[in-house]
C-alpha cells in the first residue's frame, strides 16, 4: 500500500492485501447472536463504588457499555464530533506529520495498534491522544486544525 493512513483520500476498489483476514479468522455471522442487553450505567448514581464495579464487569463480559447522565453538553459532543471531522479531512500530507508506528507515543496517527507486528491490520485510521494530565498532554496535541486543543 502507498499510504499509511486510510484517510488520504484514494478510493479503493479492492481491500488491501495487508487488510484481509484468513477466512479461519473472521467472525462467521451465522453464530453472532444479537446484543439486546448492552450495559448502561448510570454516572449520576450516587454510589461510586457500584459505578465502578459496573465498569469493570461491562468491560470484562462486553467489552464496552453506554454511560448516561455524564453531563456533558450534547453541543460539547456535536464540537468534538465536528473537530474530528475537519482534522481526518486535513490533507493527508499534514495529518502524516503526526503519523506513527511506535505503539509506546502518547500521541500518533496510525491504522493500527501495532503496525510492525500485525500481520493483518485494522481497516481505520485512530489519532491516539494521552488526556492526563492535560497540562502534561495538551502541548503535544495537533495544532491543526486551529481548533483542535
Amino acid at each position: 500500500m502507498d499510504t499509511k493512513v486510510l484517510s488520504s483520500g484514494i478510493r479503493y476498489t479492492n481491500l488491501p492485501e495487508g487488510y484481509v483476514r484468513p477466512e479461519s479468522e473472521r467472525p462467521n455471522l451465522s453464530e453472532v447472536s444479537e446484543c439486546e442487553n448492552v450495559p448502561v450505567i448510570d454516572l449520576a448514581c450516587d454510589d461510586r463504588s457500584l459505578i465502578v464495579q459496573q465498569v469493570a464487569d461491562a468491560c470484562k463480559n462486553y467489552g464496552f457499555f453506554q454511560a448516561i447522565n455524564h453531563e456533558v453538553p450534547l453541543e460539547t459532543v456535536e464540537r468534538v464530533i465536528e473537530v474530528a471531522k475537519e482534522f481526518f479531512n486535513l490533507p493527508v500530507e499534514e495529518k502524516l506529520k503526526l503519523y506513527s508506528d511506535d505503539p509506546s507515543k502518547t500521541m500518533r496517527l496510525s491504522t493500527s495498534f501495532n503496525v510492525n507486528k500485525e500481520k493483518v491490520h485494522n481497516w481505520r485510521d485512530y489519532l491516539r491522544l494521552h488526556c492526563y494530565p492535560l497540562d502534561k498532554y495538551v502541548p503535544e496535541w495537533p495544532s491543526n486544525p486551529s481548533t483542535f486543543k
